[in-house]
Parts: C-alpha cells; structure tokens; sequence
C-alpha cells in the first residue's frame, strides 16, 4: 500500500515537472514585421524600436524580426500576406485599405483637417479608434496610427488659387478620393509607385505630387518641382495592423504588454515623423531650388470650399458620422 501511494505521488510530481518545464521551454511566439521603407525613416525606426522594447520586456517569450525595403513583402503583396497569416505586423499607408473599408477614406479628403493637431485629435476620440477595428472581418485589425505627415502641393507653376491647378496631371496614390480631388480641379491624376517619382516629375510625365516635406526632402522632389505651396490638404498617415486571428490568440497578460509597447513607439514615431517635416521644410527652403508658398487663411478657405463637392461626393461611403465627427475636431467651427 505504502509503494503504491509512493509510486502515486512520484507519478504526480513527475507529471508536475514535466508540465513546468513544458511551460519554461514553449516555443516564443514570433511576429515578423514587414515594411517597405528604409530603417532610417520614421516607420523603420519604429519598426526597430518594437523589435528591441519586445526583446527587453518579453525576451523568450516574443521574438520579433524586422524586414525592411520590401525585403520580405511589398506594397503589392503585403496586405494579401498578412490576411493569410505569412506576415504579423504591417504598417501601409492609409490609402492602401480602400479595398477593404472606404471608410478610411476620410484621410484622403483634401481641406477637412486644419492640421495635424486636428488629425491627432480625430484619431484618439472614439470614432477614430472605431476605423482601427473597422477591417476585422477581412482579417485585418488596426493597432495604431502612425503619422508620416500632412500633404503639400508641388508642381511646376505657382498654385495659389484653386485654378492653378487645371490641366495639370498629378501623380496619387491608388485612391478613388485622391482622384476626384485632382477631378475637382480641372486637372489629372497618375497612380504611380512612390520610387518613379521623380524620374516621372523630372521627365514630366506628371507636373506635379502631393507629399509631406519629408518625403520630398528625402527623393528630392524639390529639385525638379520649382513650386511648393505648403497646403497641409490631406494626411498621409500608415496604420500598424495584424492579422485579428493571430493578435487575438496571444495570452491576455503578454498582448497587453504588447500594446503598452505599441503605444510608446507610437508616440515616438510622430515625434520623430514631425521633426522630420519641420526640419525637411527649412532645407528645402534653404535649398532655394524651390519656391514655397504660404496660403492665407482666405486662401486656404478659397481651396477648401472648392474641395468641399469631394467631401460630398464620398459622404455616403465613408458615413456621415464619420465625417461630422472628422469635421467637430478643428477647432475653428465652419458650416
């Protein structure tokens, strides 16, 4: 009798050791993070500084492996990749979601937000933190936004009015709203990659873009755009996404952990996107290979009352709440 409860109660303990040491050597759980930009940029850095917060808080438990410049996936392909589970962590521009909510488009919408204060203030209230779960039923699941920067206007002429604008062809992003904001204008739009830019701009295949002074710092797109009018129209803005599948299934206590991370490099990569722009803006200007313009607040109004038809035209799409909401975060009121 003694020998059974003996042989009992070792069963047990080995049983017992063999479940702690099963729990001690579990495979970490893995998140490759996919971006198509350079280490040195805003994204990249982020990118970097969740790979090593992850390594400091939840060594051995996390791994996180970072593939910049489309090394693992591009723009192409990323989206399709992260729904099938290949890849965890994405962060595209907002413009690349239109396929799967249009919602998002308000970002797009020229002349809503006065600035990026105006931006930040939509994203953290509650309609904006609704648009990140707004993809979920086609796998994807927005964790935050990242800024890049709000939009200027170049091109080859001095663009004061809303008139300067016609016959001109512009390069966008694949966007439907991009689109009919250049429609509204009088003038065209080319879907082109961000990397033909300049060669496009330079040969005049295009007459004009819309970045953020980041942006064109970075590809030189002053040196072959004479005129810069700083209109601050649109956001361009990424959102770091996951697969909710795979987000969802990581334990409660280490996806917590996980998103307090998220929200420091969050606030890190604006910080460093804002700097960016400021400092990108007065070597441009330092350049003197541009002139860069300042609207008037008439001016800018002028612009905004002839956008105002897109922001009809895409009301129905984007819901009227979204848009009123988008609209209560400037802080000067218009009708």
């Amino acid at each position: 009798m003694f020998k059974s409860i003996f042989a009992m109660a070792a069963c047990a303990l080995a049983l017992t050791s063999a479940s702690a040491y099963g729990a001690q050597t579990q495979s970490p759980i893995r998140i490759k993070f996919a971006h198509v930009v350079a280490d040195t940029t805003p994204k990249g850095q982020g990118a970097l500084l969740f790979k090593r917060l992850v390594e400091e808080r939840l060594g051995g438990q996390v791994e996180v492996e970072v593939y910049p410049n489309s090394s693992l996936y591009g723009d192409a392909n990323e989206l399709q990749a992260l729904r099938n589970g290949e890849v965890q962590l994405l962060a595209p521009s907002l413009a690349k979601f239109e396929k799967y909510t249009q919602q998002l488009q308000v970002f797009d919408l020229p002349f809503l937000f006065d600035d990026l204060s105006a931006v930040n203030r939509f994203q953290k209230r509650a309609k904006g933190r609704q648009l990140l779960r707004a993809m979920e039923d086609h796998d994807i699941v927005g964790l935050a936004y990242w800024h890049n920067g709000m939009k200027q206007l170049s091109a080859s002429k001095a663009l004061l009015v809303p008139g300067d604008a016609a016959g001109l062809s512009f390069r966008i992003q694949p966007s439907s709203v991009l689109q009919a904001q250049f429609q509204q204008l009088h003038a065209s739009a080319q879907v082109l990659p961000f990397a033909e830019v300049f060669d496009a701009l330079k040969s005049a295949k295009v007459q004009g873009a819309e970045n953020p002074w980041s942006n064109i710092y970075s590809k030189r797109l002053h040196s072959v755009q004479p005129y810069i009018t700083e209109t601050n129209h649109g956001v361009l803005d990424y959102m770091l996404v996951s697969n909710p599948r795979f987000w969802y299934a990581i334990p409660h206590r280490i996806r917590s952990e996980l998103e307090g991370i998220i929200d420091e490099v969050t606030y890190e990569v604006n910080r460093q996107a804002e700097a960016a722009n400021q400092a990108d803006r007065q070597r441009i200007e330092a350049s003197g290979s541009s002139q860069v313009t300042v609207l008037s607040e008439a001016q800018r109004d002028a612009w905004r009352q002839a956008m105002r038809p897109v922001w009809q035209q895409f009301e129905a799409q984007i819901g009227s709440d979204v848009l009123k909401a988008a609209q209560t975060v400037n802080r000067k009121q218009r009708d």
